[in-house]
């Protein structure tokens, strides 16, 4: 399997913790040198293991503002 390089460029915020210490962030991230996205995956304390996430683009995280904002929460 291919090494995958990345680069946190900016953390916009933690959604959550788990008790191990794992965070669920919400980054901007460039993957492999491309064009930074917007990341939410859950993170180990030093940023060494990632889980499974969702990379959005710009445009697709304004729809996803959009479609949250208009949800009865």
């Amino acid at each position: 399997m291919a090494d995958i390089k990345f680069e946190i460029q900016e953390t916009m915020g933690i959604l959550s913790e788990s008790n191990k210490g794992w965070k669920k962030e919400v980054n901007l991230m460039s993957w492999n040198g491309n064009k930074p996205k917007y990341d939410i995956r859950d993170w180990a304390p030093e940023h060494d293991k990632m889980g499974k996430g969702i990379t959005l683009t710009e445009e697709e995280l304004k729809a996803l503002k959009e479609l949250l904002n208009s949800m009865d929460l």
